[in-house]
């Protein structure tokens, strides 16, 4: 069944979840690395990868959520709970600018006093004083909280921050996009339909998005095939997904602990994404948990993209994962695999090509 799977996506064929399924648990990793690397190649003969400077602000780590895999969040009124203040934030995107960077992720905790009013002040402030930067923030489970604090239903409060100064919604809080996998590791966190609700009404009004996957806390091999397929439908029926971002579940000092996965299944996972989500352009390689060594390979596994240089990231951080890359080093990174490198845009505009 492998081989004939390969086949039909080297063909352009959408495979069946039995026949994903198969490819994960029983293909030969090379031979997925092949197909992967000639569907990335068939979309972007180009020979180019691109990366995009950018900073993560962590506004604030309270979270109600509470989720098990997470090393980042503190209870309201913890001794190290925080949450920043405007000038602060504005301070952190000053130096993003005099860098160079042209995208601002900021993600925090679900804080249950924070309502819509505090962000569209905030989103205000930020594009008056950095009308450049593309302002790709807040997760759905963030836009979902907002909206149930400041009693909107979920296109009014996506209109609202978007009219502020919001101008793309990241995939973060996606973890497994099945339900029975997000009970156990995430109870208080939205359900798979309350992720994909903000993705669809993003896309209908108009808004680009990106979709993650974080793999390999206590998910089986069908979770992360349905996980993939729902991704694609949803793109298929409307969606603005520019980019899939599949990471690792980082084990340090989470209450869920466990291990990691592996090298062999990151590529393995990685390939599969570019073989399913054929109508996704994108497919970035998470140098961030997996460092630059496989991030290069990963080049030749279906990634055609390495995400952001990160000025700043906390959240992966916490669990003690702490690669660091400048974008000389990340230049340095994609000419070192034989390919072209250049800065792009949130939107995936080359900026300059090194």
């Amino acid at each position: 069944m492998t081989t004939l799977a390969l086949e039909k996506s080297e063909r352009g064929e959408p495979l069946t979840r039995a026949e994903a399924l198969a490819l994960l648990t029983a293909g030969d990793l090379l031979a997925l690395g092949r197909t992967a690397d000639r569907i990335r190649r068939r979309l972007h003969p180009e020979n180019l990868v691109t990366f995009v400077v950018d900073r993560n602000v962590n506004y604030t780590n309270v979270c109600d959520s509470k989720c098990r895999f997470c090393a980042f969040y503190r209870d309201l009124g913890a001794p190290d709970a925080y949450l920043l203040g405007e000038e602060t934030i504005y301070a952190k995107i000053a130096e993003l600018v005099e860098r160079g960077g042209t995208q601002l992720l900021m993600q925090g905790g679900l804080h249950p006093n924070l309502g819509i009013e505090w962000f569209e002040e905030l989103f205000r402030g930020i594009r008056e004083r950095f009308p450049r930067v593309q302002n790709h923030s807040l997760s759905p489970a963030e836009i979902t909280q907002i909206a149930a604090i400041s009693k909107l239903d979920l296109p009014e409060a996506i209109r609202r921050l978007r009219e502020a100064g919001l101008d793309s919604i990241p995939g973060g809080g996606a973890e497994i996009l099945v339900d029975s996998v997000r009970q156990e590791i995430s109870p208080k966190k939205i359900g798979w339909e309350g992720w994909a609700a903000v993705m669809r009404e993003a896309a209908r009004q108009g808004m680009p998005t990106t979709a993650t996957m974080m793999f390999g806390s206590t998910e089986g091999p069908e979770d992360i095939v349905e996980h993939l397929f729902r991704i694609r439908e949803l793109q298929a029926a409307g969606g603005s997904f520019t980019a899939f971002i599949p990471w690792t579940y980082q084990p340090g000092n989470t209450e869920l602990g466990g291990r990691s996965a592996t090298g062999v299944e990151y590529l393995k996972v990685l390939a599969l994404s570019r073989i399913i989500l054929d109508n996704v352009p994108n497919i970035q390689a998470s140098w961030v948990t997996q460092g630059a060594a496989m991030a290069q390979v990963a080049l030749f596994f279906g990634a055609n993209d390495l995400g952001g240089t990160m000025l700043e990231e906390n959240v992966v951080a916490a669990a003690g994962c702490t690669f660091r890359m400048s974008r000389e080093e990340m230049v340095e990174l994609i000419r070192d695999a034989g390919f072209r490198a250049a800065q792009r845009t949130t939107l995936y505009e080359i900026i300059h090509e090194f």
